[in-house]
């Protein structure tokens, strides 16, 4: 009698605290409006760089870039196709990072599938879906350089949409 009391008061006492964590948790993930701000000040500007322009590129060659800076090598892709956050006048214009968010290891494209690849561990990143990894040990998808394309077709660089690889923030 006395070992079942002692479940029954440890399995309430557990069910009692796991609620009083959840509780925490949830009211810790609500911000206000002064969090909200100050999140939003802390948020990273990037510089707008000319890339390139619409007649300089090729359908599905790669056209080595450097976006934000020359340390941060990437590659600029015409698809053929609309793609998810392509800009041009097909919306099939995207650019990437082509370090490894694993390791840094450079990446290579594939015109045959549209990936990117990693010699390192494999990883492999999908250009047609927004760099997101299909397959490999990277626990990231691939960072996506931000575009837009001028009236004279020039392409520039926003920003980027995920941590490239070896910075502790996109800081130049």
């Amino acid at each position: 009698m006395k070992c079942n009391r002692l479940v029954d008061a440890g399995r309430r006492q557990f069910l009692r605290g796991g609620m009083m964590a959840t509780a925490g948790a949830v009211a810790t993930t609500v911000m206000t409006p002064e969090q909200a701000k100050a999140r939003a000040l802390a948020r990273v500007e990037m510089p707008t760089n000319r890339l390139a322009n619409i007649a300089d590129l090729t359908v599905n060659e790669p056209m080595d870039i450097a976006y934000p800076d020359e340390e941060s090598l990437g590659v600029l892709l015409k698809l053929g196709e609309a793609v998810e956050g392509g800009v041009g006048p097909d919306g099939d214009i995207v650019a990437f990072s082509v370090l490894c968010p694993h390791k840094g290891w450079m990446m290579s494209y594939s015109a045959e599938d549209k990936s990117l690849n990693c010699p390192g561990h494999h990883s492999r990143f999908d250009c047609e879906n927004g760099g997101q990894q299909i397959w490999g040990h990277a626990t990231n998808n691939l960072p996506q350089f931000l575009l837009s394309v001028d009236d004279a077709g020039d392409i520039y660089a926003n920003g980027v949409d995920e941590l490239i690889y070896g910075r502790l923030s996109n800081v130049l």
